[in-house]
């Protein structure tokens, strides 16, 4: 893992209030992905809530939107897939 990744790992998921939420959002969805609602629902988030983490996490490379309307599904970005063992590491040293 490059050092920018793990800066950015590290500031999105250990570093910020929302980190916490995120990392719960980002093993979900490498597990099974799935659209906006049903996050929401597994998680017991509000809809808007996992849509404003998921769009903050799509705009700096960590998952990838399938599909452009209501039903889109996320699932974790081609870097984090190749760079797991190490983010998992991150995320579980930290709690997360």
């Amino acid at each position: 893992m490059d050092r920018d990744l793990r800066n950015l790992i590290l500031w999105l998921f250990v570093g910020s209030k929302g980190g916490p939420t995120r990392a719960r959002i980002l093993f979900l969805i490498r597990e099974s992905p799935m659209n906006v609602h049903r996050i929401a629902k597994e998680l017991e988030l509000n809809y808007r809530t996992v849509k404003y983490h998921l769009e903050l996490m799509r705009e700096h490379g960590i998952v990838e939107r399938v599909g452009n309307d209501y039903g889109a599904i996320y699932v974790p970005s081609e870097v984090v897939e190749k760079n797991w063992g190490e983010i998992e590491s991150i995320l579980r040293r930290n709690g997360l």
